[in-house]
């Protein structure tokens, strides 16, 4: 199986000079937690979650209402292709602990690969995506009690 046979492939995104406050809530919305920062070509120049925005905006006491994106967003985005294999996508998003990978295609995003996107097909397989998540969280079996 693919990305593309798994990704959501209608995505919101934003340009560099969003404001936090618009960012939210396109997110608040679209009922997502993540939002890559796109140039005026479609390319990912970088990534919004949640998370940054709490922590890198709220969490710093930064006005949110003026903060941009790209004050705030990851610079370095792990991004796939659309061809490449499901089991390479959920190894790279193991390696590199991320919940979210986005889909590009020759450099434009054209969709994202979550975490819940991969649970939610029944052809991939459960288990796998269970070690996946354990990968991104940290989760280390052998000190469970």
């Amino acid at each position: 199986m693919k990305v593309k046979d798994c990704m959501c492939n209608e995505i919101a995104y934003v340009n560099p000079n969003c404001s936090i406050e618009e960012c939210a809530r396109l997110m608040c919305n679209n009922h997502i937690g993540c939002v890559p920062v796109c140039n005026n070509e479609k390319q990912i120049v970088g990534l919004v979650t949640d998370r940054d925005i709490l922590l890198r905006t709220i969490g710093c006491n930064k006005d949110y209402k003026n903060t941009t994106v790209s004050d705030i967003m990851t610079c370095k985005v792990c991004c796939c292709e659309a061809e490449t294999d499901i089991a390479e996508a959920e190894k790279l998003m193991s390696e590199k602990q991320i919940r979210r990978l986005p889909v590009i295609e020759n450099n434009k995003v054209i969709g994202i690969l979550t975490l819940g996107d991969l649970a939610a097909n029944k052809s991939v397989n459960s288990e796998s995506v269970g070690c996946t998540l354990e990968n991104i969280c940290g989760c280390d079996k052998t000190n469970a009690e």
